[in-house]
């Protein structure tokens, strides 16, 4: 027993690695202040990657608060603790959107970073497990000659597998405006751009036939593609980017039957909306949480425009985005009923 109680127990380094692996980003980076060989493992491509698929969902929950006379965006982030069912933790308020309206739309998430845009050129990257936003640089795309306004949409937000690089891919229509005998009419010009975070700089590419339309969670990521809505003729189609080939495709479908079984991936299943009383008239609405095992629905209190609220799942992520972190990007996180985090 003398001999035993001298005797000093220790794990292996991998095992201790594969534990950790398994805990959220806010314990690991409280454990980077343990030791150095701690702090150098989490930031190795082969943690982050082992840690990604380890980790489970977060949801975050962008709906307007208010009434139809006024009101705002807001965002908070909702609970996964068990036994709290999707509460609401924190309010996010990005004060990069604060003067647009409907913004940021959210798209993504791509291996836990999200891609937070606008219809006037802004955009950004966001890892919110990291608390690591990027603001992209303005393009620096050549814009045709004479016009009078442009307007961005069609994001498609992923990643490049081969050159382990994220990518941004934009569809811009430039408006110009021009003369004739029945007065001013306007024409558009359309053009696609591609962001990269390796170079993070923008550039252009090859347009299609056809665009996209709609947004998220519509139009999802998955595999190296984008995929996005879009009509053409004959009528629906599907829009493809590859990631790595950086080339753009379409091929006719039924969006009836394939539309909620394979571009729903982003959809929290279990979640939805159900008016306030059968009878209601108002459009003030609840989330309700579904349990597709037990049949069982739960109001959880939170209320929201249907026409407006955006449910994002995303895994926790320890991916880096060269960015810079929410307290310096004056993004402020306020737990619900508290003060500010």
């Amino acid at each position: 027993m003398q001999g035993l109680s001298k005797t000093r127990s220790e794990l292996p380094e991998m095992l201790v690695l594969e534990i950790l692996s398994k805990l959220p980003v806010k314990s690991l980076t409280r454990f980077r202040c343990v030791c150095k060989p701690w702090s150098s493992s989490f930031q190795t491509p082969h943690f982050i990657t082992k840690h990604l698929h380890n980790n489970n969902l977060n949801v975050l929950l962008k709906r307007f608060c208010g009434d139809t006379r006024g009101g705002v965006d807001c965002l908070s982030q909702l609970s996964t603790v068990k036994g709290r069912d999707f509460s609401e933790e924190e309010n996010i308020h990005l004060p990069f959107f604060e003067i647009c309206w409907y913004a940021p739309v959210f798209d993504g998430p791509c291996n836990g970073i999200l891609c937070l845009h606008d219809q006037h050129d802004e955009a950004t990257l966001w890892n919110p497990s990291t608390r690591e936003f990027k603001i992209l640089p303005q393009s620096s795309v050549q814009r045709p000659p004479l016009v009078d306004s442009t307007r961005f949409g069609g994001i498609g937000f992923g990643y490049d597998s081969q050159t382990d690089n994220y990518k941004l891919v934009r569809f811009v229509v430039n408006y110009f405006e021009e003369d004739s005998d029945a007065g001013s009419m306007f024409d558009e010009m359309d053009q696609v751009e591609l962001y990269s975070l390796t170079s993070d700089s923008w550039r252009e590419i090859s347009y299609p036939v056809v665009h996209p339309y709609g947004s998220p969670p519509f139009n999802s990521y998955v595999n190296g593609f984008y995929y996005w809505q879009a009509i053409g003729d004959p009528g629906f189609l599907i829009l493809s980017f590859d990631m790595v080939n950086l080339t753009i495709a379409s091929v006719w479908w039924d969006f009836s039957t394939i539309l909620f079984a394979t571009f729903g991936l982003q959809w929290i299943p279990w979640c939805y909306h159900l008016p306030k009383g059968r009878n209601s008239q108002s459009s003030d609405h609840e989330l309700v949480l579904f349990d597709p095992c037990t049949q069982e629905l739960k109001n959880l209190g939170i209320h929201a425009y249907r026409e407006s609220m955006q449910i994002i799942g995303y895994v926790e992520s320890l991916i880096p985005i060269n960015g810079r972190s929410e307290h310096e990007e004056r993004i402020i996180r306020r737990p619900v009923g508290g003060g500010s985090n």
